[in-house]
């Protein structure tokens, strides 16, 4: 099953990246071969980068997969580095929990507002950074769970 959603997750990145791409073929072709620039390719192009970037850092990328500096984390023993991963997981994560009522309610609030161009309302512009939040608030509780667990050495 979780095959399943992640197969789903990944069509539909790539659906957002391939609209992506045909806005930017559109806005090239128009600009440079017909001299009439389009407004709406801008617009478009921008939002589609923001929901392909934040989907798929949201449902895509797994932690692991993420750039990170872990020098000194690899060189301690793993009981030091399930210390050090349920430090920072649980300020990692306790600080995006706090954030999420505020920017649900800040997002709610942009409903109000619309894209210059297209028109689009800003809150479902900016729906994926939700989505993104609450994926990262899940990914913190999941490995919380693990990492207190009698497997922990898994979630290292």
């Amino acid at each position: 099953m979780i095959r399943l959603w992640r197969r789903g997750a990944e069509v539909i990145g790539v659906a957002l990246f391939a609209a992506l791409f045909a806005v930017f073929v559109v806005q090239i072709t128009a600009r440079f071969l017909f001299q009439a620039p389009l407004p709406w390719t801008d617009e478009a192009a921008l939002i589609l980068y923001l929901w392909s970037i934040l989907w798929g850092a949201a449902f895509i990328c797994r932690e692991r997969e993420h750039v990170a500096f872990d020098l000194l984390y690899q060189s301690m023993p793993p009981a030091a580095r399930r210390v050090m991963a349920l430090l920072a997981t649980l300020l990692v994560g306790g600080l995006l929990s706090w954030a999420l009522p505020a920017t649900l309610d800040y997002i709610g609030f942009m409903r109000r507002e619309s894209s210059a161009v297209l028109g689009i309302p800003f809150h479902w512009i900016f729906a994926p950074f939700a989505l993104w939040l609450l994926a990262q608030v899940g990914r913190a509780l999941l490995r919380l769970w693990g990492l207190l667990g009698p497997q922990w050495d898994k979630h290292l």
